[in-house]
C-alpha cells in the first residue's frame, strides 16, 4: 500500500493521537508552572525544616526517571489499593514531575535577582506574598524564557511514554499504524513531523514573550 494512502486512511487515529497530545501538553504545562510558582513561594525565606525537606522532594522528583516515575503511579499504586486511570496517572506524571523541574528554573532566576529589589519592597510596605506574586515571579519567569522553552519541549516530548500506559497519543497511534501494515517509516515521519510543528510554535510563543520582556526592561540582550 502506497505510504500516503495509508496514512489518509488512517487519519483519524492520528487527528484523535495529536488531539490527545496537544491537550496532555497544553494542560500538564500550566498546570506544572502553577505548581512550580507556588513552590518557588513556599520555597521563599530562611531556610527551616519544611523547606529542606521540599528541596529534598524537588530533588529526588529531578532525579527519578519518568518513565519509572509513570510506571510507579500507574503500575505500583495498585499494590497499595490505589488505581487510576490513564488520563489520570498520565496528568499526575507529567504536572509533578515537570513541576520539579519548573521550581528549579523559578529558583535559580530568583537567587539571580538583585535583592536590593526585596528590600525596596519591604521598604514600601509590601509582605512577602505580595512582594513574590506582583513583582519577584514575574520578573523570574521573564527572565527564564529559554530554560521554559527547553523544558516544554520536554513535557511535549514526555508525553509520548504515556503510549506505554495505553493513552492513545501521537506515538501510540503511530504504533497502532506500524503494527496494523507493518510498514514503521511513514507513520513515524508524520508524527514526528507533528512534533517539530508543535516546538516551533512554542518557540514562537516564547519569542514573543521575551520581547514583550524586552520592552518592559525584565531582560536585556
Amino acid at each position: 500500500m502506497n505510504g500516503l494512502t495509508m496514512l489518509w486512511d488512517n487519519a483519524a487515529l492520528f487527528a484523535t493521537g495529536l488531539q490527545n497530545t496537544l491537550l496532555l501538553f497544553c494542560v500538564s504545562a500550566v498546570c506544572a508552572f502553577g505548581l512550580a510558582c507556588g513552590i518557588a513561594f513556599l520555597l521563599e525565606g530562611r531556610q527551616n525544616l519544611p523547606r529542606r525537606l521540599l528541596r529534598g522532594l524537588l530533588d529526588l522528583m529531578r532525579m527519578l526517571p519518568f518513565l519509572i516515575f509513570l510506571y510507579l503511579l500507574y503500575y505500583g499504586l495498585p499494590n497499595a489499593g490505589i488505581r487510576l486511570d490513564v488520563w489520570t496517572a498520565g496528568f499526575i506524571a507529567l504536572i509533578t514531575y515537570h513541576g520539579a523541574y519548573f521550581a528549579e528554573i523559578l529558583r535559580a532566576a530568583r537567587i539571580a535577582l538583585p535583592a536590593g529589589q526585596a528590600e525596596a519592597a519591604w521598604a514600601h510596605g509590601f509582605i512577602n506574598a505580595t512582594m513574590y506574586w506582583r513583582i519577584l515571579l514575574p520578573q523570574m519567569v521573564m527572565r527564564s524564557g529559554p530554560l521554559f522553552g527547553n523544558q516544554l519541549v520536554c513535557v511535549l516530548k514526555d508525553t509520548a511514554f504515556l503510549s506505554i500506559i495505553t493513552l492513545m497519543d501521537l506515538t501510540a497511534a503511530a504504533s497502532a499504524v506500524q503494527a496494523k501494515y507493518f510498514v514503521p517509516l511513514p507513520p513515524f515521519i508524520l508524527v514526528i513531523a507533528l512534533y517539530w510543528s508543535i516546538t516551533l510554535i512554542v518557540e514562537a510563543l516564547l519569542q514573543r514573550l521575551a520581547r514583550r520582556a524586552q520592552k518592559r526592561g525584565l531582560v536585556h540582550e
